[in-house]
């Protein structure tokens, strides 16, 4: 199929070189002999009058011409699949499509296991492939790389659609054989006075600095993870304080020898939000995802309220 004299299956071509910055990756991706990329390479050389990827060093970059490309021939490819390629129902019991959603190990630990269970016992053959958060991750639902993200609203995109999926608060957690556990209780003081283990998440505004600009002083961080998920278990054996989601709190301290405290000071709530591709909102599967992810938030909430 062709438009304006540019064969379409081209733009399949030019999305996985200018993504892999490789012809021999860009071929695999595309399940491709390494001459047949070259080829359409070739032609996009020419129909664009530009080079689009040239060699520097070991590597291949791409040009500006490529890089204004690149946006726009995902965002037709990502069109084509929502409106043209997306079946007109969906059938989890009979489909094996795998579903990419970008999450936090935050996320995944508490809500993961909820969901797939349902969908287990919904008897559904769908496969899912979860992604860690990562900085701008607009960009990976913009590529179609991911159908779903789930994060804190405030780092939604103003640009496609986004759905409560539940609210969290935050507690201080501290060893069970601390001075902290042993008085019961923290004060503001104590809160500063203490080491912390804290998790730099990839991009945005970090705790520190919202804790600065509110309070004007600065915690002492100790210990720094890249994880929510163990970070609870890193003040074990110390003095610290982790201040962390509150379910994933109370699941710690389930397994390990820990102790729930109120923060000193008042902390607004995450509101933790879905969000998918603005073209992809009719979609019969994502629409039986979010379904699904409303219900396991609903069971999760269920089961710690017991």
């Amino acid at each position: 199929m062709h438009f304006n004299k540019l064969d379409l299956n081209l733009l399949v071509a030019l999305d996985a070189l200018l993504t892999e910055r490789s012809i021999s990756r860009a071929a695999e991706r595309l399940h491709m002999s390494q001459p047949a990329m070259s080829n359409a390479l070739a032609r996009l050389r020419s129909y664009f009058d530009d080079p689009l990827l040239v060699q520097v060093g070991r590597k291949m970059e791409a040009t500006p011409r490529a890089e204004a490309l690149r946006e726009a021939a995902r965002d037709v490819l990502v069109r084509v699949d929502a409106t043209i390629t997306a079946q007109p129902r969906f059938d989890a019991t009979q489909s094996d499509r795998e579903f990419n959603l970008l999450v936090s190990d935050f996320t995944l630990s508490v809500i993961g296991q909820h969901l797939v269970a349902l969908a287990s016992r919904q008897s559904a053959k769908v496969r899912f492939r979860f992604h860690s958060q990562v900085d701008n991750p607009q960009r990976a639902l913009e590529r179609g790389e991911a159908d779903m993200l789930v994060i804190p609203s405030g780092y939604c995109s103003p640009d496609h659609p986004t759905e409560t999926l539940f609210e969290e608060e935050f507690s201080c957690v501290v060893w069970r054989e601390s001075r902290l556990a042993r008085q019961g209780s923290l004060s503001f003081d104590d809160y500063t006075a203490a080491g912390h283990v804290v998790v730099q998440p990839p991009g945005g505004m970090t705790f520190e600095s919202w804790f600065m600009q509110r309070y004007g002083v600065s915690r002492r961080i100790d210990v720094t993870s890249f994880s929510f998920a163990t970070a609870p278990s890193l003040v074990v054996g110390t003095e610290r304080i982790a201040t962390v989601h509150s379910r994933l709190a109370r699941l710690a301290a389930s397994q390990l020898p820990l102790v729930l405290l109120e923060p000193p000071m008042p902390m607004p709530r995450m509101v933790q939000a879905i969000q998918w591709h603005k073209y992809r909102t009719q979609d019969p599967g994502l629409l039986w995802l979010r379904h699904l992810l409303r219900d396991a938030a609903a069971e999760m909430d269920a089961l710690s309220a017991r």
